[in-house]
């Protein structure tokens, strides 16, 4: 009989070290085959953790959020929609009113999209623009001509306009949009100060090709051809197959089917043997999520008897898919900056993080207070109340019987901004890097040594022995 291990099981052991500054260690790596990430985090697809305003934040400071599923098609496409559209040097399709646009139905659009400009078209072409400092004022009864900055008072761009020319124009003319518009006055595109600045202070930040925040979003396993087209075609970069066990003919078969239909990456999952690594990679994943059981609010281990102790998942698990050149997500079981560095020493490319983001700001739900401290509601996606939201989103009658959860709820102190918990964890796994002689993600895998350790060194290991205040 094996034995399994997990993270408090086992340290690395320090070796040698040329680091002269953690903060030359590179943390960059493969979040699937095509698609790289600078920081090594990916935040859950749980409905109490990963919504828009998550994924945003995440791709903005080097990570990505995986948007979830326990929504509509409609929902779900909107989040994805407003990550694109969060950030981008050039803005394709720019939100726009007619010349008739009544100042209440402006000034909704502009807070239900989260935008401080329209601009005002006819047919297509550019008539003027409406910033909200234009309406802050304003009475109702107006219109948009009434409002707007006339075409023949602002300063346009053609699709060919470079970011460097974009930034001279802004510069010399004092202002904040740049409309793009082609030789017969059609809007072609809009670039802001405001997104150049980000590029430039977030030199980290998760960009797909045309300069916009990556995201990914998560399906299940029936009725899920709607919901992919409907997310490719919003510009989703990865879709996540969202399924608890995930090496079974169900998650293959809608692997094969997504991978004919839809040129998108495919994160695969959850599995925690070789051999479920083996059948994804051959029916086409661009990653292996691996996992099954070890996340704070799964009872699959309970409530089945089945599952394997994460690390040793992650080691089988990766030394499949190594051979395949596919990356490996780390998911469940990840508590501190520590455990991170031990799940990509172990052969992760990322790690998918859940409680561990649930507290902070932007992840969906109030703050409460509980026993006096300010805390945050996380649930498990296999628990009896997410599977009652869905049923009852989806107008299904069952009895409460019907649903064997594995999953529960729960709550997490609050942290904060997810910014500052990214900015801890990464630190941490640098310093970790450098224990390990290495100046990368690589160099860490290359010279990870593992020592197994006893209860008494697991004490051993955090601080002991002195009063806490």
């Amino acid at each position: 009989m094996k034995s399994g291990i997990t993270f408090d099981d086992v340290l690395l052991v320090p070796k040698k070290s040329s680091v002269s500054s953690r903060k030359t260690i590179s943390v960059s790596t493969k979040l699937t085959k095509n698609i790289k990430l600078n920081y090594p985090i990916v935040s859950s697809n749980m409905d109490t953790v990963t919504e828009a305003e998550m994924a945003i934040e995440m791709a903005r400071n080097g990570g990505i959020g995986i948007i979830h599923r326990f929504n509509s098609i409609e929902e779900q496409v909107e989040m994805v929609s407003t990550v694109k559209r969060a950030e981008s040097l050039v803005i394709d399709n720019p939100y726009r009113v007619s010349l008739e646009a009544k100042l209440d139905e402006i000034k909704f659009l502009m807070k239900k999209k989260k935008v401080h400009s329209l601009l005002v078209s006819e047919n297509g072409k550019l008539q003027g623009i409406i910033t909200s400092r234009d309406i802050r004022f304003e009475v109702n009864g107006k219109s948009a001509k009434d409002i707007m900055t006339p075409r023949e008072k602002i300063i346009t761009g053609t699709i060919d306009t470079s970011i460097e020319d974009a930034k001279n124009i802004l510069d010399k003319y004092r202002i904040e949009k740049l409309p793009l518009v082609d030789s017969e006055n059609r809007i072609m595109g809009l670039i802001t100060a405001k997104d150049i600045l980000n590029s430039i202070n977030r030199p980290n930040a998760s960009l797909d090709k045309k300069g916009k925040l990556l995201v990914g979003a998560a399906i299940g396993v029936k009725d899920y051809l709607e919901r992919t087209k409907a997310l490719v075609d919003a510009g989703v970069d990865v879709i996540v197959i969202d399924i608890a066990h995930g090496h079974s003919d169900l998650a293959i078969n809608t692997l094969q089917t997504i991978k004919k239909n839809f040129k998108v990456d495919i994160i695969a999952g959850n599995v925690a043997t070789g051999e479920g690594v083996k059948d994804l990679i051959e029916a086409g994943a661009d990653a292996i999520k691996v996992g099954v059981g070890p996340g704070s609010i799964c009872i699959t281990r309970i409530v089945t008897g089945a599952g394997i102790p994460q690390l040793t998942a992650v080691l089988e698990c990766s030394s499949i898919a190594k051979k395949y050149d596919v990356p490996v997500i780390a998911d469940g079981g990840i508590r501190t900056s520590g455990d991170l560095t031990k799940a990509l020493a172990a052969g992760a490319s990322t790690v998918m993080l859940g409680s561990v983001l649930a507290g902070t700001d932007e992840s969906p739900g109030e703050i409460l207070i509980k026993d006096g401290r300010r805390a945050k509601i996380i649930r498990g996606m296999a628990g009896y109340g997410a599977n009652m939201s869905k049923r009852e989103r989806e107008n299904m009658r069952s009895d409460v019987f019907d649903i064997v959860p594995e999953g529960v709820e729960g709550i997490v102190p609050y942290r904060g901004s997810v910014k500052d918990i990214l900015k801890q964890l990464i630190g941490g796994l640098q310093s970790g890097i450098s224990y390990c002689g290495g100046h990368s993600i690589l160099g860490l895998q290359q010279n990870a040594e593992f020592i197994r350790i006893s209860g008494a060194g697991k004490k051993e290991s955090g601080s002991h022995d002195i009063g806490r205040f």
